[in-house]
């Protein structure tokens, strides 16, 4: 059988010329695609990079202030702490009107100060939990607007028309209270005799309840916002299993608010820690020594520097107050990081 070499080249180029059409439209169909880049470009982590230095500034100049502090009241601190001629720790004198002859100790004052703040912090963590539970668990929407506005007003109110209050208004009424417990539970020294007379009011159990009211709203706010913020899950899980509303608050709520409340009443503690106005007003002041009773007067650290701020002349004498001003400064400390711990070093909400 013979083949046409014409028909047999014809055929081999339109062949060829179908492949190549067939290539050329193969290709046209699928046009070249860049390869992907970041989105932004080159410069896209530059913003991402700006705000991690940001914010890596910002916390180092909050962590640095408190250190530079720290080390001014340490530095400034230690000349007197030399020239101190009693035990800084366990003395009752604080005397610094002689720069030659300091005596000057911080006993007494940590006693007014942490026991002043302790009983401010019972009186005012039950009733803001119990306020802040009702405003989320039981009252109704109209109600729980206003009284809670009412509630944060508090905070508003100055220190100086709290000591006021407290000693002109609260003290009277509380004399009567003062008494029956003096005489009923003297035998326990939280309630024994004090080194101040109590027909005068100005004791550390009216500061403490002048105190609680102070940081009833720091407590109470924190601990509603916590409160509010309970999973409703968690609420309808135990409805669905028959729970009362008393059991659901139980079984829920609290646990979930625990840590919150911790740190609110650990704000409430600082504040009621480093209150000047309100105690300076109302505590009286004694040449005894305090016996850890809530009838004794005195002051706290705060209200102790404050009342001598017109004496800060000279170095010596005004480094016995940084002295003591260094101390609650790590009282605080201590207080946070005791109250991070107990709440498991994170706050629900």
């Amino acid at each position: 059988m013979t083949v046409n070499p014409e028909v047999a080249s014809a055929g081999s180029s339109t062949g060829a010329s179908l492949r190549k059409a067939g290539d050329t439209a193969s290709m046209s169909s699928e046009p070249n695609k860049p390869p992907l880049r970041p989105l932004g470009g080159g410069h896209g982590r530059r913003p991402e990079l700006v705000f991690k230095s940001l914010a890596v500034a910002a916390a180092a100049i909050i962590v640095g202030s408190i250190a530079l502090i720290a080390l001014f009241l340490l530095i400034r601190a230690v000349p007197s702490l030399g020239a101190d001629q009693v035990n800084f720790f366990t003395s009752t004198e604080f005397n610094t009107g002689d720069a030659d002859n300091l005596r000057f100790g911080i006993r007494d004052l940590f006693m007014v100060t942490v026991l002043s703040s302790a009983f401010a912090l019972i009186i005012a963590v039950p009733i803001g939990v119990g306020i802040a539970l009702f405003l989320t668990r039981y009252a109704p929407k109209q109600l729980a607007r206003p009284f809670s506005m009412l509630t944060d007003l508090l905070a508003a109110v100055p220190s100086i028309v709290y000591g006021l209050w407290g000693l002109l208004v609260l003290a009277p009424y509380l004399k009567p209270v003062q008494h029956f417990l003096n005489d009923n539970l003297g035998w326990f020294f939280l309630f024994a005799d004090g080194n101040v007379s109590i027909a005068g009011g100005g004791t550390i159990f009216t500061a403490g309840i002048v105190l609680a009211v102070m940081i009833l709203p720091i407590i109470t706010s924190v601990a509603r916002e916590v409160f509010a913020l309970t999973p409703a899950a968690h609420i309808e899980a135990a409805q669905a299993l028959g729970a009362t509303k008393w059991e659901v608050v139980r079984m829920t709520v609290l646990p979930y608010g625990r840590s919150g409340v911790i740190a609110g009443s650990m704000l409430g503690l600082g504040r009621a820690l480093g209150e000047t106005i309100a105690v300076l007003l109302i505590l009286k002041t004694s040449a005894d020594a305090g016996g850890w009773s809530l009838f004794d007067g005195g002051f706290t650290f705060a209200s102790k520097i404050a009342s001598a701020a017109a004496e800060f002349s000279a170095p010596l004498p005004t480094g016995a107050y940084i002295a003591a001003g260094f101390v609650l400064f790590v009282l605080t400390f201590v207080v946070n990081a005791l109250a991070r711990f107990v709440a498991g070093g994170k706050v629900n909400g």
